[in-house]
């Protein structure tokens, strides 16, 4: 009997990770069987373990804190989106045996907002709370999806000023707001792409951030939301959390390895039961 094909995330810590239920689901409704596991990479050692296991069979592997830009800089090739985000979330290997990197984070997000949740982004004007690896990660894919204008703000100014900088060329309106200002109009779409929440810390948003039927998500998803989509909601925002980011991220990177993309919808509907969003 052949071995199912094996796949795995790699993360640091990798526990928590729900990407192993995510892709079984996936391979069980399109006839697809694999093997998915999590496994624990040490902080310095990535390429000896994406070594060692593609050498035990390892085909493809997503990849999770803290090693996604350290896996972009191993593969030998990468796609544009990859390249603009800094970091790879999703490696395989062609069938010469070259390591190839994508990141599907920042389309699981434009396909979620606009698909599953029906927000808008052509024409509006979106702001982004963070400049780091979640932001960078993101910001190709939604510029791509057509905002009239897309403003950063984050505690450290050369980070946003960074991003600006490397993504400039793709035809859209990019600014910077200092970190807590009072901005200068009100947004359709706020997204939260900082690491507050989850360091325990408050994040304040300013008040007039919201235009009249605006929108708010959180990157992250559960608990860990609850700070931020609440402070939206107080302001008017409708709100999602980013449990539908992290299935849609996956079923991009189950069709990169597999030439078929799966059906989120029930994926989401399992997990989002037992994990409602925070408000």
């Amino acid at each position: 009997m052949n071995e199912l094909p094996f796949y795995a995330v790699l993360g640091h810590p990798i526990a928590h990770s729900r990407s192993p239920r995510i892709h079984v689901a996936f391979a069980t409704q399109t006839g697809r069987p694999l093997r998915y596991e999590a496994i624990e990479a040490p902080l310095d050692g990535l390429a000896a373990t994406l070594h060692r296991l593609h050498a035990q069979g390892l085909r493809g592997c997503n990849i999770t804190l803290p090693f996604k830009p350290e896996a972009l800089a191993l593969a030998q090739r990468a796609s544009e989106r990859a390249r603009r985000a800094g970091a790879a979330n999703t490696l395989g290997w062609d069938d010469a045996g070259l390591l190839w990197a994508d990141n599907t984070d920042g389309q699981g997000l434009v396909n979620d907002l606009l698909e599953r949740a029906g927000f808008a982004l052509a024409g509006r004007h979106l702001l982004i709370l963070g400049a780091g690896g979640a932001v960078a990660g993101c910001l190709a894919p939604l510029i791509a999806a057509g905002p009239a204008s897309i403003t950063l703000s984050n505690r450290s100014a050369d980070k946003v000023q960074a991003l600006i900088e490397r993504h400039a060329d793709l035809g859209v309106t990019l600014h910077s707001l200092p970190w807590g200002a009072a901005p200068a109009h009100a947004f359709e779409g706020v997204i939260n792409g900082t690491s507050t929440a989850l360091g325990g810390g408050q994040l304040q948003l300013a008040p007039g951030l919201f235009a009249p039927e605006a929108w708010a998500l959180d990157m992250v998803y559960g608990p860990a939301a609850a700070g931020f989509l609440q402070a939206a909601q107080a302001q008017g925002a409708r709100v999602r959390d980013g449990l539908g980011m992290l299935v849609e991220q996956a079923a991009l990177a189950f069709e990169a390895w597999q030439g078929l993309r799966p059906d989120t919808a029930p994926v989401f509907a399992a997990l989002r039961a037992e994990v409602p969003q925070a408000c």
